[in-house]
């Protein structure tokens, strides 16, 4: 940060620079625009073509692997908007250049085109990883070293976060689900725009801050210069470091050529970099900087695990909370996506409590470490997926069932208990225990860690959806008519039937429903009827429902004579598809309380491998902000 910014004699309000309410707004309106197009994008993904609100109509699988690959990437494009921004042209222009990107990324989700979806989602990721790691560092170069207005300030900018998060879940949320997802898209793109508008024009008020750096040459806290190019090249010149970087690319390269799945692949072969660049840092620093640097690692599992769990808000537990939770509500229905804001509205709740609370804590001579924060934080985070279990169990009981409202606003209670608890202290902590020369490549190293806990996230919702059971329709209308309206048929809508299951001769499928085997109603093949039958054997089921969902295809509507056989249809067994998502609530309690409650044995040693970095960097630059974001915390004294 340019040394004149501070003295700068700046215009104020309320007794704070004025630059601080125009990064206020931005940051409200950015959030807005971000959490409002992430309370509907897997619902818009995974909603049917041919719904009345038409979506994409992927496979939920499907829509919860692209969701976990989005936000993983929104947080790994906050390295080089660093970078850019640190190196090349500023804090300033790059929020400017991402706001951008962010306007016209948002703009084109409006457009109901596939090539718009996919081009207006890879502009977002750009312009999140420009604007989001430098708006903060912005609000904190408006004051001075040693300011005491500087936490009153970041109070007030995280504000801003949490109203604007709040709003959006509420209002593009509502307008995405009731009157059509592109107009939620585009809703949240006008509020990206204000967001822009306001940057734009208080350009004034923020000068000298974030401004092109004077020198490209970068030197850490020990005064010697960082030279990423050069840390790439060291981990070739390492033997150790050399083969382990080499054997994990070629495995990288196996998942790609063989295998097939190139995103992971190329997941793989980012991470042996990873893995060199540590391997390369331990060889270079002595042995207590290795010690914390131990501690650091863990901390990268803790991170990992906790957002691994805690992003299910928006895929795993958005798409359950549309199906089955009973969300009336004095007759009316709430929109699923409005749930979105249940998190936000909490932390503007209780942010000030729980911070309080660890101050108190500390005062009465307990144990406050950051160690203990963030495994606490993870195990009451956790506790939150046992009512999301509870939920699932009522949903299961019989077809159309659903889980109790009351146990989705429990869940989002302990999930935001335990961020409050958890996510503040996060950076902060890594920051204080990095080696002096190498903390800038692990604050890198931390976004990273952010992005793969919501590819974790992502993964673990695919995981909870079994494998669709494909088949064709060879009804006729009047067969189906008996069990739903003929204008259904007509005018194309979707629906369902269930039924009964029973297997024949170890052969022959039966859905009986009223007397009708509705499996009459479509073509069972070898491979349907195999997929079938040991699902069924796996299970310790005795009674067992079959869903048959029937939804028109498009691509079939315009070349048939009769709207019946324009439709297919997929065939799910109700016990065991609610069986597999209360397991994957009731496996990420019991791993993310495992998890914490072992990293809280061993506290008294990881303690001891920090050797005394917390208390002996008290009060620096790094110190804790109690600042609360909705999903996405970060150090602001970067």
């Amino acid at each position: 940060m340019n040394e004149g910014a501070h003295k700068i004699e700046r215009k104020e309000l309320f007794g704070h620079p004025m630059g601080l309410y125009i990064l206020f707004f931005t940051e409200l309106w950015e959030r807005f625009s971000y959490y409002g197009m992430r309370a509907i994008l897997v619902l818009y993904i995974y909603t049917s073509a041919t719904d009345q609100n038409p979506g994409l109509g992927w496979e939920k699988a499907d829509a919860l692997a692209l969701y976990g690959w989005y936000t993983m990437l929104v947080y790994v494009m906050s390295i080089p908007g660093g970078i850019i921004a640190d190196k090349w042209i500023g804090q300033k222009k790059t929020v400017l250049y991402g706001g951008l990107l962010l306007c016209a990324g948002h703009g084109i989700l409006a457009v109901e085109q596939m090539w718009a979806f996919y081009t207006g989602l890879i502009l977002i990721i750009l312009g999140v990883g420009g604007l989001k790691p430098n708006i903060s560092t912005m609000v904190g170069g408006l004051y001075g070293q040693g300011d005491e207005r500087r936490d009153k300030g970041f109070t007030i900018f995280y504000i801003g976060i949490n109203i604007g998060a709040l709003a959006s879940s509420l209002l593009v949320g509502y307008i995405g689900e009731t009157i059509g997802w592109h107009y939620g898209f585009g809703l949240a793109g006008i509020g990206m725009a204000l967001g822009q508008i306001v940057f734009m024009a208080g350009q004034k008020y923020l000068e000298g801050i974030g401004e092109k750096p004077e020198s490209v040459i970068k030197t850490n806290e020990a005064g010697e210069e960082e030279k990423p190019s050069n840390m790439l090249k060291q981990i070739f010149e390492h033997p150790l470091s050399r083969y382990v970087t080499l054997a994990i690319i070629g495995l990288g390269v196996y998942l790609i050529a063989v295998e097939g799945v190139i995103g992971y692949g190329i997941l793989t072969i980012a991470l042996s970099f990873g893995i060199g660049v540590i391997m390369v840092i331990y060889q270079d620093i002595n042995q207590i900087e290795r010690d914390r640097m131990t501690v650091i690692l863990i901390s990268f599992l803790i991170v990992i695990v906790f957002w691994g769990a805690f992003e299910q808000a928006g895929g795993l537990m958005n798409i359950y909370t549309k199906e089955k939770i009973n969300r009336v509500v004095l007759g009316y229905e709430i929109p699923a996506s409005a749930f979105q804001a249940v998190n936000a509205a909490f932390i503007i709740l209780f942010g000030t409590a729980v911070a309080n609370f660890w101050v108190w804590w500390k005062h009465k001579g307990k144990e406050s470490s950051s160690i203990l924060k963030m495994s606490m934080g993870t195990i009451i985070m956790g506790i939150g997926f046992i009512f999301m279990a509870i939920a699932s169990q009522q949903a299961g009981t019989e077809v159309g069932a659903k889980g109790m409202l009351i146990f989705l606003i429990l869940a989002y209670l302990f999930h935001t208990l335990g961020e409050l608890s958890a996510s503040p202290v996060a950076l902060s902590f890594i920051t204080k225990l990095a080696p002096a020369k190498y903390v800038s490549i692990m604050m890198g190293f931390y976004f990273a860690a952010t992005g793969l806990g919501n590819k974790l996230a992502g993964a673990i919702g695919e995981s909870a959806q079994a494998e669709p059971i494909k088949v064709e329709v060879k009804a006729e209308k009047d067969q189906l008519t008996q069990f739903v309206a003929d204008t259904m048929i007509e005018k194309g809508h979707n629906f369902e039937l269930h039924g009964d299951l029973t297997i024949v001769n170890q052969n022959q499928i039966q859905v009986n429903k009223d007397g009708q085997n509705l499996s009459e109603f479509i073509v069972l093949d070898e491979e349907n009827i195999e997929t079938i039958r040991t699902r069924v054997n796996e299970s310790d089921e005795k009674d067992l429902t079959a869903i048959i969902k029937f939804e028109q295809d498009e691509d079939k509507k315009e070349e048939v004579d009769e709207p019946i056989k324009a439709y297919k249809a997929e065939v799910q067994i109700f016990e065991l598809e609610n069986k597999r998502e209360f397991k994957t609530f009731l496996m990420i309690f019991v791993f993310t309380a495992g998890f914490g409650i072992l990293l809280i044995m061993f506290l008294k040693k990881l303690k001891k491998l920090t050797h005394g970095a917390e208390e002996t960097r008290k009060g620096s630059a790094h110190e804790e902000q109690e600042g609360f974001e909705v999903a996405d915390k970060e150090d602001d004294d970067k």
